[in-house]
């Protein structure tokens, strides 16, 4: 049977063409980028397609999907320019994800990337894709929000940058990060040096997005006053948490009792964010993830929320993206399950 969807053999898929205006207060120069990098992007992410600028007319040429999508991407390139917004190759990126998301309905490029959670030592930090931009909208609605998906998403880092924002506008008192001590082939009996020593490298993570967001002097400063405290989870225990934007990451290697007794530390006027990637568990002996347990233990409690991101969300390299979705397909694969692949790491 032929698929209605493709040509009949020996026919080629009929071009058609489209004409777009760049509003004359603009320049072309601020639509298509430095050195025309988004016109070029454009080509790339829509190769069916052929753009062709003169002065303010930009034409577009290919079958009919690849001008939907292109004429998407270009008219969002045209708002993020009319708002005053840089258009890079990373933009053309973004606006062809969101083409394809369902998760948009509608929303424009525009409305994402102009969304501002922090400015700070000279850079903007907003959600860049659909996926973080309703990560952000559940933290502000919701006092606990579950944020799990893969590496690269940013489920941390915007975690940090709403926390940061929060205290500098005294929304609360003071930053709690945390992570459990646990990670693939090391435990902090066979490290060297001190405790603090041995529990640093779990928690650098957390310190480098501080630094991206605090002036670095101020942050010994706001630790040794207790405004920020980045501890392993073991000191969460016993402890009521109230006027704080808690953390807690990679909670995929918390156990179920762990996640109810970080959950339970819960204050007055406090915020709670959990995030993690459930394929990437690494407790030893098989113990179950609490991450993966509390979703069925607490799906339909109110002012939970549970944001779920995916490889459209990364925002890291280009092949971060790429390399989670292949791994992704090759775990489903037949011979590609986690045993083969637990198989494959001893060599056997």
């Amino acid at each position: 049977m032929t698929d209605p969807l493709q040509p009949a053999p020996g026919r080629t898929p009929e071009v058609h063409e489209r004409k777009l205006a760049i509003p004359d207060h603009l320049s072309p120069f601020q639509v298509l980028g430095e050195n025309d990098q988004a016109l070029a992007a454009l080509e790339d992410v829509v190769p069916d397609t052929d753009v062709h600028v003169r002065g303010h007319q930009v034409t577009l040429r290919g079958t009919d999907e690849a001008l939907r999508r292109s004429e998407h991407i270009m008219r969002s390139l045209i708002e993020m320019a009319a708002k005053g917004q840089p258009v890079t190759a990373e933009a053309v990126q973004r606006a062809a994800n969101l083409y394809g998301d369902d998760r948009a309905q509608g929303a424009r490029l525009e409305e994402v990337l102009s969304r501002t959670i922090l400015s700070s030592r000279g850079r903007t930090i907003r959600p860049k894709t659909m996926g973080q931009k309703s990560y952000i909208e559940a933290i502000e609605s919701s006092t606990i929000t579950f944020g799990i998906g893969p590496a690269g998403t940013g489920k941390t880092y915007l975690a940090v940058a709403m926390a940061v924002q929060q205290l500098l506008s005294k929304q609360i008192n003071r930053i709690i990060l945390t992570r459990p001590a646990v990670e693939a082939g090391e435990r902090l009996g066979f490290l060297p040096g001190s405790l603090n020593e041995k529990i640093d490298p779990y928690l650098r993570p957390l310190y480098d997005a501080l630094h991206d967001m605090l002036d670095p002097e101020s942050i010994p400063r706001l630790m040794g006053a207790g405004t920020i405290e980045v501890a392993p989870l073991a000191y969460m225990r016993g402890r009521t948490l109230n006027d704080a934007f808690i953390i807690l990451d990679e909670a995929q290697n918390t156990t179920p009792e762990q996640m109810k007794m970080f959950l339970t530390r819960l204050g007055f006027n406090s915020t709670m964010v959990v995030t993690g990637d459930v394929t990437q568990v690494d407790l030893p002996g098989g113990q179950s993830s609490g991450l993966r347990v509390v979703e069925q233990v607490l799906s339909g409690v109110e002012d939970i929320s549970f944001c779920r991101l995916s490889p459209r969300d990364v925002v890291r390299h280009r092949l971060v993206s790429d390399i989670v979705e292949a791994y992704g397909r090759w775990e489903i694969r037949p011979g590609g399950n986690r045993d083969a692949r637990r198989r494959a790491e001893k060599g056997s």
